[in-house]
């Protein structure tokens, strides 16, 4: 069977649709659910026991380290890692991944499809060693054996990518990594305060992991070009506000033909 992790801070109604989804489309596939949360001040709680879910509570968050909980708090080898505003769609879902490790004994992790680079990595047949950062394991949506990680666990001093990080660990020490052909939908609205945690985690990220390190002439240019937007769009809004009055006003005094059936 699958435990399936959930990593959650005040999602209650993601929360809820994601639950309700595992429950009624995936029971026979998965024994165990856990609800990795954080501090959440909403009824997360109280959802993740309305549907019998196992809720585990971490208050010093870090990727890495909530991954590492996950992991610890899961009984099953396979596990399978959701945010909370993420939800399993192939009717197949935990079937595949399911397939996919009892076929290979080697296998560390799966990464499942949801965006564009994913479907193209996928059909090109660009695997995990070729492209580690789009072929790799993504969290959420993404599969992991539990056996692997007591021998590699997630890094817990990165700021963000540790599935990039984890990726490349287990790529190194022999493992495989391979695609799951099943889908998943990702859906979330950040805050502008949290994008830019996310912008600042990503730079960190790309330095430490990838050995990334922005010039100072696209720095530079990233400011401009920010400010540029910021400057543009007001008065692009206000063009199409007025296209879209003087439309309404045209077409209050010239209608075109109804239709009848």
């Amino acid at each position: 069977m699958i435990s399936v992790v959930i990593r959650n801070k005040n999602q209650e109604k993601a929360l809820e649709f994601l639950l309700k989804n595992l429950k009624e489309r995936y029971f026979q596939d998965i024994n165990e659910i856990i609800v990795l949360d954080n501090l959440s001040t909403d009824r997360s709680k109280d959802i993740a026991s309305k549907f019998n879910a196992k809720f585990v509570s971490i208050e010093k968050f870090s990727y890495g380290g909530s991954a590492n909980l996950g992991a610890l708090s899961a009984s099953n080898n396979i596990v399978v890692i959701f945010s909370a505003h993420s939800y399993p769609v192939s009717p197949d879902f935990f079937k595949v991944i399911k397939e996919k490790f009892d076929n290979n004994k080697n296998l560390a992790g799966l990464r499942c499809l949801h965006s564009s680079n994913d479907f193209k990595n996928y059909i090109l047949g660009i695997d995990a060693k070729t492209d580690p950062n789009k072929s790799g394991v993504i969290f959420s949506g993404s599969a992991f054996s539990r056996k692997v990680w007591e021998v590699i666990p997630f890094n817990d001093q990165v700021p963000t990518f540790e599935d990039k990080d984890w990726t490349l660990r287990v790529l190194k020490a022999g493992y495989d990594i391979e695609f799951a052909p099943v889908v998943f939908s990702y859906e979330i609205k950040r805050t502008l305060t949290q994008e830019y945690f996310r912008f600042k985690n990503d730079v960190l990220g790309n330095y430490q992991i990838w050995h990334v390190e922005p010039s100072m002439m696209s720095i530079i240019k990233g400011f401009i070009m920010s400010l540029f937007k910021v400057c543009k769009n007001p008065f692009i809004q206000i063009y199409y506000i007025f296209k879209r009055f003087f439309f309404m006003i045209k077409f209050k005094i010239v209608k075109p033909q109804k239709f009848d059936y």
